[in-house]
C-alpha cells in the first residue's frame, strides 16, 4: 500500500479502538531486500499488513512487535549477523541473530499502537470532577462522566459531550467485550447518592478492570451488605477498592484525585497479561536455529532427525542445523 493508504489504515485502527504495532526499518546494510522507511503493521492478532523484510526478518518483527503490544513498550529491534544466540541489548533494544547467508542487517523500530484506556467516573462531586479533569489530561484515557439524569445539565458543555445518564450504564457496559471491559476503569465517587444503582451494574457480567469506591470503611460496608442482599457474589464485592486511592495523606479533592489515579496507574503498569495469541489458521514450527516462527505448509527448508522433522526460515539454519543435529535438536521443543 502507498503511503496515503497505509496512513489511512493506522487511522482506522485507532478509529475502532484496535490495538496494533508499527514497525519502521530505520537501518540498514546490505544485502537485506527491506529499505529505509519500510513499514509494516502489526495487529494484535498476529496479522501483518506491509514489508520490513523477506523471511528471515518478518517473523522475528512480527513477534517482537505482539510483545511491544503486550507490554505497551516500544522497542528498537537489531537484527544482526554472526550472533550465536539471541540477547537483549538494554530495556530498549533486543538483538536477534539474522541466520540467512546474505549476512545483512536490519535495525527495525516499534511502536505500539494502543486504544485509550477508558475511564468511567460514576457522581458529580469535587472529587469526581477534579479526578475527571486530571485523567483527561492525559492521552492514554478516555473519560466518560455517568450522572444522575437531572446531574447532566450541570455539567460544562465539554464535559457534557462525553457523559452519560446513570441509568444508560447497564447498556454501555453490555456493548463490551472480555477484553474491552479488563481494560476499563471505573470509580464510584457519588458520596452515597447512587452508589449501590451504580457498583450494582459495575459487577454484573465479565470483571473490569479496575472498580473503586470513595467511601469511608463504615459506608462502604453499608454499601456492600446492600449489594450482597443484591445477590451480587461475594468475590465480585470483595473486588472493589475501598478505600480507593494511594495513602499520601490526601485532603483536598484534588489530592485525592491525585491519590486514585496514582493507584489506577499503579495497578495496570504492574500487571503482566498473557500474550495475544495469534489466530493465524496456519500450523506453525520453531526454527531450532534462530527461534524464528516457520509455515509449516510453506516451508521450503526442511530437515529429518531422529525420526522428527524440522522446519527452517531459510537455507543457512538448515545448514548449520545438519552441521550438528544432535546440538540443536536436543534444544528443540517438540512441535
Amino acid at each position: 500500500m502507498n503511503a496515503l493508504q497505509f496512513r489511512r489504515r493506522i487511522e482506522e485502527l485507532e478509529g475502532n479502538h484496535e490495538a496494533f504495532a508499527l514497525a519502521t526499518v530505520v537501518v540498514r546494510r546490505a544485502p537485506v531486500s527491506a529499505h529505509l522507511g519500510d513499514r509494516a503493521i502489526v495487529r494484535a492478532d498476529g496479522r501483518m499488513e506491509g514489508f520490513v523484510g523477506g523471511s528471515c526478518s518478518r517473523d522475528i518483527v512480527r513477534r517482537q512487535a505482539l510483545d511491544a503490544i503486550r507490554t505497551g513498550r516500544a522497542r528498537l529491534l537489531q537484527i544482526r549477523p554472526d550472533l550465536d544466540a539471541a540477547h537483549d541489548g538494554d530495556a530498549e533494544t533486543v538483538v536477534i541473530p539474522m541466520t540467512c547467508t546474505s549476512e545483512g542487517a536490519v535495525d527495525v523500530y516499534i511502536e505500539p499502537h494502543l486504544p485509550s484506556r477508558t475511564v468511567l467516573v460514576i457522581g458529580y462531586t469535587p472529587v469526581a470532577e477534579e479526578f475527571a479533569r486530571i485523567a483527561a489530561l492525559l492521552e492514554s484515557y478516555r473519560v466518560i462522566r455517568v450522572l444522575a439524569t437531572e446531574e447532566l445539565r450541570d455539567l460544562a458543555p465539554d464535559a457534557a459531550a462525553s457523559a452519560i445518564a446513570l441509568s444508560e450504564l447497564p447498556a454501555l457496559l453490555a456493548k463490551l467485550d472480555g477484553a474491552e471491559r479488563a481494560r476499563l476503569t471505573a470509580v464510584v465517587a457519588s458520596q452515597g447518592h447512587y452508589d449501590e444503582r451504580a457498583l450494582s451494574s459495575l459487577l454484573t457480567g465479565a470483571p473490569l478492570g479496575f472498580v473503586g469506591l470513595l467511601a469511608s470503611r463504615k459506608r462502604a460496608a453499608t454499601v456492600f451488605g446492600v449489594l450482597a442482599q443484591e445477590g451480587i457474589p461475594g468475590e465480585r464485592i470483595a473486588s472493589v477498592r475501598n478505600p480507593v486511592g494511594l495513602d499520601i495523606g490526601a485532603r483536598q479533592p484534588g489530592e485525592v484525585a491525585i491519590s486514585i489515579l496514582a493507584e489506577v496507574i499503579a495497578e495496570f503498569t504492574a500487571r503482566a497479561p498473557a500474550p495475544p495469541t495469534p489466530e493465524l489458521a496456519v500450523a506453525m514450527a520453531l526454527d531450532p536455529i534462530c527461534g524464528m516462527d516457520v509455515e509449516i505448509a510453506g516451508a521450503s527448508q526442511r530437515a529429518q532427525h531422529g525420526g522428527r522433522d524440522y522446519y527452517f526460515c531459510c537455507a543457512g539454519c538448515r545448514t548449520k542445523f545438519l552441521a550438528a543435529p544432535e546440538r540443536y535438536a536436543s534444544a528443540a521443543p517438540s512441535p
